[in-house]
């Protein structure tokens, strides 16, 4: 299993992950809040294109996570997961042939060769969720839009071999911005985003020896710095600063393998 991210942060986000298995290649994109042009354009980078997918999976309603998702599998027939909540707060859209499809927290969506358990976070959004995603062998938890840590997030994210963490801004950062008061304390709020600290707190949680790869994601061009972002995980893994991987707004970040 191998996992890359096509750009993450407030102008959009999508994360690919690739199980092989055999001569069977199993492709789920998580999030594709892009337009389908520049969806297209980002997939081109990696030498693949949408037909290359076989399923989307929609965290939340939120633009910059739902992008073309709609337009993408009326194209290209592709099944759509997302829970109801998401598709209530997106207008209860219909798609054709079953392409729709309902996620619900701890209820296992097998998808090839990968298993996704999606699990329950509080963000702004009708019913959000994140994902452990595993080929039987490998674990991988993805962790982005939350605004505070809980124990059933703890516990979906212990022993996995890979961690995509959300750090979206340094508290400072966010306090000296020019954001006005409301925005501020929705970001940083219980359900809004993580800030460095709570995700270096969370990072302590579910530490172990077994962490292959350690992903900052979703950082605020604004209220962070991948700098700051790297300093407050390296606290917690005791490893040097520039062996965190940071997810770029535009390129996101290459491949990484949990083989």
């Amino acid at each position: 299993m191998r996992f890359c991210s096509l750009g993450s942060g407030s102008a959009g986000n999508a994360t690919l992950i690739e199980a092989t298995c055999g001569i069977s290649t199993s492709r789920v994109l998580i999030d594709c809040g892009f337009s389908l042009r520049e969806l297209e354009a980002r997939l081109a980078r990696i030498g693949l294109g949408c037909d290359d997918l076989d399923a989307v999976f929609i965290t939340h309603e939120h633009g910059d996570h739902v992008g073309c998702a709609l337009t993408l599998a009326r194209r290209h027939s592709l099944p759509v997961w997302m829970s109801r909540g998401t598709w209530r707060a997106i207008g209860q859209p219909e798609l054709q042939d079953g392409l729709l499809r309902f996620a619900r927290d701890l209820h296992v969506i097998e998808i090839g060769d990968l298993q996704l358990m999606p699990y329950t976070v509080v963000h702004d959004a009708l019913e959000p969720l994140q994902l452990r995603v595993s080929d039987g062998a490998r674990h991988l938890g993805v962790l982005t839009d939350a605004g505070a840590s809980t124990p059933h997030m703890i516990d979906n994210l212990r022993g996995c071999d890979a961690l995509l963490l959300e750090c979206n801004h340094d508290r400072t950062m966010l306090a000296n911005s020019s954001y006005p008061a409301s925005l501020k304390a929705r970001i940083g709020g219980r359900l809004g985003h993580l800030a460095n600290d709570t995700a270096a707190q969370i990072l302590a949680d579910v530490l172990h020896g077994g962490l292959r790869h350690l992903v900052a994601a979703h950082l605020s061009e604004r209220n962070n710095s991948p700098a700051l972002a790297r300093a407050a995980l390296a606290a917690v893994c005791g490893g040097a600063a520039d062996d965190i991987v940071v997810a770029d707004p535009l390129r996101g970040f290459d491949w990484l393998d949990l083989r």
